[in-house]
């Protein structure tokens, strides 16, 4: 797995957007709009309790959340509450995918690819 500003490559594919990465390794594109009501709020497109729902049917041993190149992506409090029931590790995209590759619970991702 490698990133650079704006894209990221996960199991040989480069995708060029924000990615969340289901427990079963399917991947699909971040969905922001579920969230872009809050950017001028935040500076940045948040994310949201909206966006993490999908945890509750896939109940990952952990959750990853790239933050971003240099971690600027926000989590709104209600996203907080959604990913504190599970194990979740929080940073800046480069760093937490060294930690991905290693992992050997089940695992979700929501990874932020610019910023």
């Amino acid at each position: 797995m490698r990133t650079g500003f704006g894209w990221i490559e996960y199991r040989g594919k480069v995708y060029e957007h924000d990615v969340i990465i289901h427990t079963n390794g399917r991947v699909e594109k971040r969905r922001k709009k579920l969230s872009s009501h809050l950017k001028r709020d935040y500076g940045h497109t948040p994310l949201t309790e909206t966006e993490c729902a999908f945890l509750t049917g896939e109940r990952p041993g952990v959750v990853y959340i790239g933050t971003g190149q240099h971690g600027a992506l926000p989590l709104t409090e209600g996203a907080r509450k959604v990913l504190g029931g599970y194990p979740t590790i929080i940073g800046p995209t480069p760093d937490i995918i060294e930690d991905m590759e290693r992992e050997e619970r089940p695992y979700a991702a929501i990874l932020h690819v610019t910023c």
